[in-house]
């Protein structure tokens, strides 16, 4: 795991949703080098299925080697926000990071999601986000460290990441959109970056997710950890990035992933919002009873080639056709085919319209003149 280094020492780090989870375990990992945490959440009595309070939090903060303050805030209660950031600030005299953690999930469909649902989940993912950096912007501004850390995705517009819940993706989305905005905005003053995981992480609210048995195929929390804080580590100029926990981890050396593993060696269940292998999150979101899982990358062989005359056909197009040859020419190329089939084989006749260049026509005609000999 990556070894904390001191550089923290004294820091004060805000973060929401900071009572169990990966907001908890980042606040354990600042706490290392002795920085001062702001538990800004809000359960303040036990959760029947959720352990942890913003009082058992501190307790293992202070335990860790930092400093704590619990403030009870549900970060869609701007005033919370407020206040919370004003004790902050008079105990701890700034605030150098802020970690927007808290989050809402629902996994359901349009047609299955109530609108209060899609109002928790916007109200605390988006707004909780933008209205949590506005309060704390401008004592980030006076800050040597000043970083904004959002537990948001990169934005990726694959249809099938809005297709299965479309209202949990925009909610989490306009969390990375406030990086962009304000990474731009804050540029020279504060950095501003976005941390996702590669894997699933192993937290109560992933058990509930994912049912019985889901934790072996999950990472723990520490590694989101120690990717913050090796981003923490990084300078304002660090700005505007949408980052994978397994990536900068490797940035920084580490090689053995297995360490962060619940059940080392088992197979991995990929996170949302990467295309790495979207089919497996398809399915898992589609079927709780059966739990796809990610194995380790090995080199797949490439796929046959079908060898139909149409797309023999379009072999040659391809082969024929080039960057290059269309920006010289200008020219627009239609191919319309048509015919009966025949057995195991398609009858096309080509038509061919060119603009641009004349011995290009020449030679296209040559080529449709092979096409229809090979068929």
């Amino acid at each position: 795991m990556l070894p904390n280094t001191g550089k923290l020492a004294g820091c004060t780090v805000f973060i929401t949703g900071a009572s169990r989870g990966i907001g908890k375990a980042i606040a354990l990992k600042a706490a290392k080098d002795g920085a001062n945490i702001v538990i800004a959440a809000k359960t303040t009595h036990a959760h029947p299925k959720l352990p942890g309070t913003i009082f058992t939090a501190a307790e293992e903060i202070e335990a860790a080697g930092g400093k704590a303050l619990p403030c009870a805030v549900d970060v869609r209660d701007e005033q919370q926000i407020s206040n919370a950031v004003e004790k902050a600030v008079e105990r701890f005299g700034g605030i150098d990071i802020l970690v927007n953690n808290a989050s809402a999930i629902s996994l359901t469909n349009t047609l299955e999601t109530p609108t209060k649902r899609v109002d928790l989940m916007m109200n605390v993912n988006t707004r909780g986000t933008y209205l949590t950096s506005k309060a704390c912007i401008p004592y980030l501004k006076k800050s040597k460290i000043a970083h904004i850390l959002n537990l948001s995705p990169p934005l990726n517009l694959n249809p099938m990441w809005f297709k299965q819940h479309c209202a949990y993706t925009i909610a989490k989305y306009g969390m990375s959109m406030c990086v962009l905005g304000m990474a731009e905005e804050f540029k020279g003053e504060i950095a501003v970056n976005a941390l996702w995981p590669k894997t699933a992480i192993h937290t109560a609210a992933m058990d509930m997710l994912g049912g019985s048995g889901i934790e072996s195929q999950c990472r723990k929390v520490d590694i989101i950890a120690d990717a913050a804080y090796s981003i923490f580590k990084k300078p304002k100029s660090f700005t505007g990035n949408f980052i994978i926990d397994e990536n900068i981890l490797r940035e920084e050396g580490i090689k053995n992933f297995d360490i962060y593993a619940i059940k080392p060696g088992h197979p991995l269940l990929p996170d949302f919002f990467l295309d790495e292998h979207p089919d497996i999150i398809t399915k898992k979101v589609e079927s709780r009873d059966v739990i796809p899982e990610l194995k380790e990358e090995k080199p797949q062989p490439p796929p046959k080639q079908r060898s139909g005359a149409v797309e023999e056909t379009f072999r040659i197009v391809k082969d024929s056709l080039s960057d290059d040859v269309v920006k010289a020419t200008q020219a627009v190329y239609q191919f319309e085919l048509s015919g009966k089939l025949k057995p195991t084989m398609a009858f096309m006749s080509g038509k061919l319209k060119i603009k641009g260049n004349m011995a290009l026509a020449i030679k296209l005609e040559k080529l449709m003149n092979q096409m229809n000999a090979r068929l």
